[in-house]
Order: C-alpha cells, then structure tokens, then sequence
C-alpha cells in the first residue's frame, strides 16, 4: 500500500492519476464530459457524468498502472468548485441536472437580495460577495422547481452536496455525507470564521440545514470505497477545492505567497495566514485549507474566462483546430494592431463582479484576423490576472511576494506565460509538475494516511521549472495595460 490515488473532477472532465508515495505520478487516466446549455447564461452537468467518469477513470488509471485497490493507500479529491447538485438519500438519485458553477441563473435572486441591503452580512460571515456563483442560491433554485423538493429538504430526505461531496456519497456506497472547509467555504453557508454552517444564512437563502454535509478538515478521513466498486476498500484521506489544492501543491504554505491557475477559469490566491483579510478591492475572503482543526485564510480573485477563450476560438469561432495553434498564431500576429478582446462570456469576476457584462472585442482594423484574435485571447488572460494581483497588494497592505506560481494547462504555452510576466512586471514561475492540483489532493491524502511529510518537508520538494522574467518596457506595459481597462469600462458601460 505505497500508492496514493488523485481523482480531480473539474468543470470539462474528469481524472485520476496514480502516484507513489514520493508523489511522483505513475498513470494518468482522463474522460471528457459534455457541457449543457439549456437557456442562455445557464450551464449545467448530468450527475450521472460527474460520477460515471470518475469511475472509470479510477478503474483506467489502476488497469493502466498494473496496480490492484489493495495496493492504494489513500484517496485524495479534489474538484470543481460551487458546482450545486441535490440527491435523494434513500436512492442517491439526483433531482435535477448539476448547475455548473458558470451558470447565471439566479442573478435576479443575487440583485434583490442585494436590494434588501444583505449582501454586507453575507460578506462578513462567509468573505464571499453575494453572486450567483455561489451555490446556495443554486440550490435554492432547484429547491422552488423540482415540485415537491422544498418540503422533502425540510424532512431531510434530500441531500446537498458540491461535486467532492456526491463523490464521496457515491464511493463510499452513500455511507458518507461530507465535505471539507475549502468547499463549504463556497457555498455562501458557512460562517469561515467560526468553521461552521451558518442557520441565519441557511434561513436567508432558504437552503434547510437538514440537508448539508458534515464538514471536516482537508486532510481526515471520509470514510472508505465500497469494495465492489474497485476490488477492495480504499480510505479516502483528503479533500479540497481545485483552486486550494493548487495552492497546497504549489506549496505556498507561507503568507505572502501567490499561486494562479489556468484552466477553464483563472483562480489566483493569496496566502494570508491566520488573518481574514477583508477585501475593498471586491475579492473573496476565503479558507486556503485547514490541517488540524486550524484554518489558514487567502484573499481569491476569480477569473471565469481563461482557457475557455481558446475553446471559443476552436469551438465557436472555428478558427483553430486545437489549443496548440493559438500560440503559433499570436506570434504572427500584427504587432502595429491594438485588438483587445474582453472575454466577459458569463459576465466578470474579480474585481469587476459584474454578472450581466458580456464579451467584446476592441480595435478591429480590416486587417484584424485568427492571428490578432488568438493573441488578444492569450493577452486577455495576462490583463485579467494583473487586475486580480492589483487588487490584492492593495488588500492585503504588506506586499506580497513578487514572485507568482502558476499551474494548469494554459501553462504549457511558454508565449502566453512570457506575456503574463511582461504584464504583471513580476517574476513567473512554472513547476516541475503543473498538475499541482491532483498533487495537492494527493499530498492531502499522503499526509492523512502517513505517507508523506507535513506542510515544511513537502515545500522543500518542490521545484522549479522554468521562470519567466519581466522583459517588456514598463511604459509600454502601462499603456498596454491602461488600453485594457478602458475596453473593460466599455464593457460595463453597455
């Protein structure tokens, strides 16, 4: 029993990936899912999917390795954030599609609570800002059109969960009902101060208590897999939020220190230590992890749109054939054309929270084409962190380390990643292994089981790849950077 098992179910598809107890990956195992867009601004998962795919990248991942489930020691998850989905316990069927963190539905029910002067309340107890990103007005929703689902949360034969959660109900054959503080802290339920579920806001938001999870520290245990389902029982020993597994995978385990992730969104952190700093910036206040029953806090910026703007460049505008390309493009592109390319998909996040806003594109000459585009896609991304990074020197008071860890698959793209540092003016470091966030899942379960070192002994392991320096003129990147907030004023002001 020397291997720890990563499952990583995020927003487009699932994984599981094999490693030893040094935390070197063994066999990668990955199944796509689709995406469901039933009204414009909704976005939503079958249930059956997030789970199907798991299973079968574990069962992949175990063939593939020519490893038995005897030989695992340890489960760690880690997922998709926000993501809302409500079961029935006696069945474990799901009573409605899993609405998908994007999804804007419930903006009007966010704007009027909002009206009702609560969102300062909400802010103070959960460090979140009152947004339909979250998941209790999702759930709530569900809860008002499923007939007949309101009264039965009440009874409590419903079940709440965000995808870690119905994860765990279904490896564990429905014995266990949990989250960790990382995910609860994503919810708009839970009291991050006093680590627990807050009844006024459960009353607030109308989501019944009787329906939520037991909430437990990142690195516990979560029970145990149905032996049928793999050959024999595995204990699942850690539990975290992809953006706060990333953070513990790129070890930033010190306040000051700053990760960012590039995969379908943009999630860049800063660790703050024992302090809950409240943001003026408008960026969330959240649980980075907790090891022992001790919460160590970040200040967040969330970005929605990153690496989906490439997916729109393939997908909806066809003007590339994979992800690849975007890189060869932006390098041709025509340095004398300022296109902006404001990538407000499913409205802005951080610092903008701007539900409503929607995409742009600034500058366009005759001239403009794919070239232009893929590299004002790229630049987007770039623009968006260095709004998140402002933001939070200006929080957090004593400056931050200048130097930003990244991770993710936009990552690989040494281009985009250049551009990130010219921006920012700000060294960027690339790890050794960029999938930080199934190895901060799986260092969580590590350290559970007693595999691996504590906090300290694993930072030291980690490292370095490549470091990207600043090499752009700082006037040059002050009127880059000022062209871009103008298209984002524009933007808004529509």
């Amino acid at each position: 029993m020397r291997h720890i098992l990563a499952i990583d179910q995020g927003t487009t598809s699932s994984r599981a990936i094999l490693f030893d107890a040094a935390l070197r990956p063994l066999a990668t195992e990955q199944r796509e899912f689709p995406q469901s867009y039933p009204a414009p601004g909704w976005v939503e998962h079958d249930p059956a999917h997030l789970w199907g795919t798991v299973r079968d990248c574990v069962t992949g991942v175990l063939s593939r390795a020519g490893i038995a489930a005897v030989q695992v020691a340890a489960i760690g998850i880690t997922n998709q954030r926000e993501t809302t989905l409500i079961w029935d316990r006696a069945t474990g069927a799901p009573l409605h599609p899993a609405i998908v963190w994007q999804d804007r539905r419930t903006a009007d029910t966010c704007a009027a609570l909002r009206a009702g002067g609560h969102e300062p309340a909400i802010t103070e107890r959960t460090g979140l800002l009152l947004d339909p990103y979250f998941s209790a007005t999702k759930a709530a929703w569900i809860l008002d059109h499923v007939p007949g689902a309101r009264a039965r949360a009440e009874r409590g034969e419903l079940a709440f969960g965000t995808v870690d959660t119905w994860l765990i109900w279904n490896l564990t054959g429905g014995r266990v009902h949990a989250t960790d503080a990382t995910n609860a802290a994503r919810t708009m339920l839970f009291d991050i101060g006093a680590g627990a579920w807050d009844a006024g806001l459960c009353d607030l938001l109308r989501v019944p208590l009787a329906m939520l999870p037991q909430v437990r520290d990142c690195a516990a245990d979560f029970g145990t897999t149905d032996p049928a389902l793999f050959g024999a029982a595995i204990p699942i020993c850690g539990v975290a939020g992809d953006q706060q597994a990333a953070t513990m995978g790129q070890a930033c385990f010190s306040p000051g220190m700053m990760k960012s992730t590039y995969g379908t969104g943009c999630f860049a952190l800063l660790n703050t230590g024992s302090d809950r700093v409240a943001s003026r910036n408008r960026l969330l206040t959240t649980i980075a992890y907790q090891l022992g029953g001790r919460r160590t806090y970040a200040l967040e910026g969330s970005i929605f749109i990153a690496g989906a703007v490439v997916q729109w460049l393939r997908d909806g505008l066809g003007v590339i054939e994979s992800a690849a390309q975007t890189q060869a493009l932006a390098e041709q592109a025509d340095p004398a054309q300022q296109v902006v390319l404001v990538p407000a998909f499913t409205g802005l996040g951080a610092p903008w929270w701007n539900p409503e806003a929607r995409g742009a594109v600034f500058g366009l000459t005759r001239n403009t084409g794919p070239k232009e585009l893929a590299r004002a896609a790229l630049e987007s991304v770039g623009h968006q962190t260095r709004d998140l990074l402002d933001a939070m020197r200006a929080d957090w008071g004593t400056a931050p380390e200048g130097v930003l860890r990244v991770d993710g698959g936009m990552t690989g793209s040494d281009w985009t990643m250049q551009f990130l540092a010219d921006i920012l003016g700000a060294p960027v470091d690339r790890p050794q292994v960029t999938e930080t966030t199934a190895l901060g899942a799986a260092w969580l379960a590590g350290f559970q089981a007693g595999l691996c070192p504590g906090p300290e002994g694993f930072a030291e392991a980690w490292a370095l790849e490549r470091r990207f320096a600043p090499q752009m003129a700082p006037e040059r990147r002050e009127a880059a950077h000022a062209r871009w907030r103008r298209a984002v004023a524009a933007t808004l002001s529509v």
